[in-house]
């Protein structure tokens, strides 16, 4: 018999696996002046949370692309009465406007010199996941927030999602039993596709500025402007878009604050699209006290599975699901028992809860508090799917030291760690 237990009643409150919506902690609401670097779809969102919660005056836009930032700017004037700034470059941006606050929303090859130069401009930086492209960036960023001693909050918004939170509970309660294994994965649909040809960039887009740092190749529109997490030249796969949230709620479980050793397989089975990134991987991620695995597939969509996202820990006591608008279930060993789930409670557009964690985001501000997705647990989870594609590329299993940021004995790992970059942009570490 199922126990469906909606997050808005008391059924687990008295045991202590409801957790309760966020609030504010300081008493002073200040509106910060607030810059987008990467006005796109996602950029967007944020921004939108950040007026809606009163606490953000949008001063500036900035893109590569003319029709990102011209419908953003559109939008916004009609939302607020007042148009903000527009640019290309998000260095001049930040000279000119000195914003207080700045989101980044690019691209992953761009995130680290857009969060430097942003911290190092003296603001407050709320960046998507996953944090960088390779790991010294991510230490790079890590180092300029420290020493600027400025909030940065990662988009793992799933750390402040209701039923995480009740399931992060729920797992430390010891209903679970001992976990000896996680496995995490994301198993989308689809078919092998057909490659769309090159093409000239279209009007309003500066090409070379958006590839920046990265490789420049031809402009293809499967690439920009939402296909470039399957090219490695720009992102890392699926491992580094949905991967970066799972591994990361395994983190969050764990005292444990990196693995050991990862390995790595997986292939471009079925995909013939002409993006390069793996189609099939699973990555095995061995820490002190349990083996965790990643595992995705971007093909075969099915009913036989009961969930096709998530993270299942697996317990002496039971079997517990991890997921996305499913919620969380936990399925006891004893068949005695009753099933326990608790009801997902996300906001729209596309299912997130980007409001509490601009809501902490802001209490981190002004409290001096660390935020809920602190740039610690970005980079580390960050840096769990860069070491599976690590290991992935070089067809071996890596010994990780994660407090030296180094693979154990291995120079042509350690030499991925960062990469060339092209024209005139320098690498941040």
């Amino acid at each position: 018999m199922h126990r469906r237990t909606f997050l808005k009643s008391t059924a687990l409150a008295g045991t202590g696996y409801l957790a309760g919506p966020l609030i504010r902690t300081h008493s002073r609401v200040k509106t910060y002046r607030t810059a987008l670097i990467g006005s796109g779809w996602w950029g967007m969102n944020i921004l939108r949370t950040a007026i809606a919660a009163g606490e953000a005056q949008a001063v500036a836009l900035c893109d590569a692309d003319e029709r990102a930032f011209t419908g953003a700017a559109e939008e916004l004037e009609t939302l607020t009465g007042t148009r903000p700034n527009v640019y290309r470059d998000f260095r001049e941006l930040l000279q000119r406007e000195r914003p207080e606050i700045v989101i980044v929303a690019t691209p992953d090859h761009w995130h680290a010199l857009n969060a430097v130069a942003a911290l190092n401009a003296g603001a407050h930086v709320y960046i998507e996941k996953p944090i960088s492209h390779t790991l010294n960036e991510g230490k790079a960023i890590l180092k300029a927030a420290r020493d600027v001693n400025r909030v940065v909050q990662v988009g793992t918004h799933r750390r402040v999602s209701p039923h995480n939170m009740s399931a992060m509970d729920f797992l430390r309660s010891g209903e679970v039993g001992d976990i000896g294994m996680v496995r995490s994965f994301v198993h989308y649909g689809g078919g092998a596709g057909s490659p769309a040809p090159d093409e000239a960039p279209p009007e309003g887009l500066d090409w070379d500025l958006w590839c920046g740092p990265a490789p420049m190749r031809a402009y293809n529109p499967r690439i920009h402007p939402r296909g470039f997490r399957q090219y490695l030249d720009y992102a890392n796969g699926q491992l580094g878009d949905w991967g970066i949230h799972w591994l990361d709620q395994i983190l969050w479980w764990t005292d444990e604050k990196y693995p050991r050793r990862i390995a790595s397989t997986g292939d471009r089975h079925i995909k013939r699209d002409g993006t390069d990134a793996p189609d099939t991987q699973i990555a095995t991620f061995e820490f002190e006290s349990f083996t965790a695995t990643w595992e995705h597939r971007q093909y075969a969509a099915n009913r036989a599975e009961n969930h096709n996202i998530g993270c299942y820990f697996y317990g002496t006591g039971g079997t517990f699901h991890l997921g996305w608008r499913d919620g969380w279930t936990f399925y006891p060993s004893d068949r005695n028992k009753e099933t326990v789930h608790v009801d997902a409670q996300l906001n729209e557009p596309d299912h997130q809860n980007i409001r509490e964690l601009w809501i902490d985001f802001i209490n981190a501000i002004e409290t001096g508090q660390k935020p809920a997705c602190a740039i610690e647990s970005g980079y580390r989870a960050t840096n769990m799917c860069l070491l599976g594609m690590i290991a992935l590329q070089t067809g071996r299993t890596l010994a990780w030291d994660g407090d030296k940021g180094q693979v154990v004995g291995d120079p042509a790992a350690n030499a991925l760690l960062s990469r060339p970059y092209r024209g005139e942009w320098e690498y941040p570490w």
